[in-house]
């Protein structure tokens, strides 16, 4: 009957701490921030502004990012890779993932064929930014197909292109950019408005 006690008391003890516990991760409610500015009421002038800001289209509130987005037309490198892979199908190109990878090409009816894949590692314009491997395929008469990964000279052949190309890119676009900036108005000094 004594140990029944203690077990009662210890049992008690433990569901005081677990509740103590539960409530100690209870999210706290955040303050409401007057500093900023009142959301616009107007939907269109809003979509508008969220575009100029480069922010996206937020369907359920939750926050996945600062809303600043780096879109595949706009990455030289990017644009540089696909033009210099255009003479092969494309197997996954994925922007997000930083991914490029070709299907496999081979000239007519040979047993052999090649594969590149290329790993962007940097937006800028350099030749560490990216990484590419080129994998060949060889399959005998019963179809049965060894692959290995091969280094060569085509590899540095296809990046020295591909930075070629992109700052060919980047200077287009920093040209284009200069040209359509918004133009600066000063009134004259004749004119008394």
């Amino acid at each position: 009957m004594f140990i029944y006690k203690y077990i009662k008391f210890f049992l008690i003890i433990i569901g005081i701490f677990t509740l103590l516990n539960g409530c100690a991760s209870l999210p706290k409610i955040p303050k409401p921030d007057f500093s900023k500015p009142a959301i616009e009421p107007n939907a269109i002038k809003r979509a508008q502004q969220n575009v100029i800001d480069g922010q996206g289209i937020k369907l359920f509130k939750k926050k996945r990012g600062n809303g600043n987005f780096l879109f595949a037309s706009s990455n030289p490198m990017w644009k540089a890779t696909l033009d210099t892979l255009s003479f092969i199908s494309l197997a996954n190109a994925d922007y997000s993932g930083g991914v490029i990878i070709t299907d496999w090409y081979s000239e007519e009816d040979s047993d052999e064929a090649i594969k590149i894949t290329v790993r962007f590692l940097s937006n800028e314009i350099r030749a560490d930014g990216m990484i590419i491997n080129l994998y060949k395929r060889t399959c005998n008469k019963n179809f049965v197909c060894s692959t290995r990964e091969i280094e060569n000279d085509l590899a540095f052949e296809i990046k020295d292109k591909i930075l070629k190309t992109a700052v060919i890119y980047r200077d287009q676009d920093e040209k284009l950019a200069f040209e359509n900036r918004p133009k600066k108005q000063f009134p004259d000094k004749d004119s008394k408005n």
